[in-house]
């Protein structure tokens, strides 16, 4: 079995965990209130703005045994930068603060998502990143082309509020070619390890994120209540 899909296989039970939190059953069958993706969207800012300089951080410490791999994050620097940047203008066309999500702070499990992974590079095996881009672009892509489409046409929001999730479909699929080459060029069993124990720590801490976002529905009730 080739490393690729030996860390699908190891990671099948919490990927499944992070499906099924009910935000993100009802995203993939259309349910979904504004607050609710402008909620996504905010969450998504605050650790996307972290890719390029984690990458960075990550290539300037791995080690030169990992040259090629020193290579690839270099290129997926370029594709990745601001990035973040299209999620405020995503924000501004759904009618958000933008500038207060900017300024503001992440949910505590994104927070301790982007810490974690900053000391993995610092302390642990930087090859571990590549983890967290098995989680992340593995979720964006579902999203982006099982959701989209379906999320907009529900809430009649233009294309420029998906100008991140919509074209993450198109891009994280292409980056995930590489990404099973590269993984299956890892060779070393401490890279791999470190490469699954990372993905099971974010998709453990990205599932909590999901778990605190409202739900369609959730807001509407509330009011009715008060």
């Amino acid at each position: 079995m080739s490393f690729f899909d030996t860390l699908q296989t190891q990671t099948a039970q919490e990927r499944q965990a992070l499906f099924a939190v009910p935000v993100i059953r009802d995203a993939l069958a259309g349910q979904v209130s504004l607050d609710s993706y402008i909620a996504f969207l905010t969450q998504a800012y605050h650790h996307v703005r972290h890719t390029v300089p984690l990458m960075m951080a990550c290539g300037s410490r791995l080690p030169s045994r990992l040259e090629w791999l020193r290579g690839a994050v270099c290129e997926y620097i370029e594709e990745e930068y601001g990035h973040e940047q299209w999620i405020l203008n995503d924000i501004k066309a759904c009618g958000g603060n933008w500038e207060a999500v900017r300024d503001g702070r992440p949910a505590q499990s994104i927070e301790l998502m982007v810490a974690y992974l900053y000391d993995l590079i610092a302390r642990g095996n930087p090859a571990g990143l590549f983890g967290m881009v098995n989680v992340l672009e593995g979720t964006s892509i579902a999203l982006a082309t099982q959701a989209a489409g379906t999320i907009q046409s529900t809430l009649a929001l233009p294309d420029k509020a998906f100008s991140y999730l919509s074209s993450h479909g198109a891009l994280d699929q292409d980056h995930m070619v590489t990404y099973k080459q590269l993984m299956d060029r890892l060779d070393d069993e401490d890279d791999q390890q470190a490469v699954i124990h990372a993905a099971k720590v974010v998709y453990r801490l990205y599932t909590e994120m999901f778990q605190t976002l409202p739900r369609a529905g959730q807001h509407e009730v509330r009011h009715a209540l008060a």
